[in-house]
């Protein structure tokens, strides 16, 4: 069975950013060989009712359908345990997280999927709370998985 990934929303935005600057180049590459690998069935791609909500709240429209679309076409609904994914989710709200971060986190967590955020500050807390998941970034992901 392929390893569990869990891409948070900015993450899967990260194409839509200002791509002159070099990070969110390198960025949207190592996301692009992520998905190529999911497409492969190399990975499975988890997704979660966090990932819906945010995305519904992004206001560009062909961003927002792009991604709905992506998620529809490669993603796979998490299944876990609900009422412990917002237990953990609330616990990571008091310890600082945001509450879209918190409840990311959580479900990476609760489908043991490894977690890949853009966002520095996030997978800086996640380390320093001992997420039980690896967190990093999506070049560190491919560097880590040997992914070319």
């Amino acid at each position: 069975m392929s390893q569990s990934i869990y891409l948070d929303v900015c993450t899967l935005s990260r194409p839509f950013d200002e791509q002159h600057y070099l990070r969110i180049r390198l960025e949207t590459e190592a996301l692009n060989l992520i998905l190529s690998k999911v497409k492969k069935g190399d990975y499975r791609l988890l997704i979660s009712t966090a990932h819906t909500k945010e995305i519904e709240a992004i206001p560009d429209v062909f961003e927002r359908i792009e991604l709905q679309t992506l998620l529809e076409r490669l993603g796979e609904p998490v299944k876990v345990n609900l009422t412990k994914t917002r237990e953990r989710a609330e616990e990571l709200v008091e310890l600082g997280f945001g509450i879209a971060d918190a409840a990311h986190v959580a479900f990476a967590e609760q489908s043991r999927a490894q977690f890949i955020s853009c966002d520095d500050i996030l997978i800086k807390k996640c380390r320093n709370h001992d997420i039980k998941v690896w967190c990093g970034n999506p070049v560190s992901f491919c560097e880590r998985e040997g992914l070319k």
